[in-house]
């Protein structure tokens, strides 16, 4: 299955707008990943988000899990096939 992949469209703070294919829109709650490959930045961007809103024609509001500093429009965001995961219990 090939990678799901959008661009960041807006940043305000913690929310971040991702705009995808419409047919490829990833779900509320799915986990994604912005990267900051091929920008010349300070430091390497590697931020999870999670979708919260769907806002149609294949944009999605995001909430980012750390710091957006650095984050700019135009980065690479990968979509990473299932919500946010935290292992529990013994073996962790």
């Amino acid at each position: 299955m090939p990678e799901n992949i959008g661009h960041v469209v807006q940043i305000s703070g913690p929310a971040v707008d991702v705009q995808f294919e419409e047919a490829t829109m990833p779900p509320i709650y799915q986990a994604l990943r912005v990267v900051s490959d091929g920008f010349q930045v300070p430091s390497p961007i590697n931020v999870v988000l999670e979708v919260q809103q769907h806002l149609g024609e294949g944009r999605v509001r995001c909430i980012a899990m750390e710091a957006t500093d650095g984050m700019v429009r135009g980065m690479n965001v990968i979509d990473l096939g299932g919500p946010i995961s935290v292992p529990v219990g013994r073996g962790t």
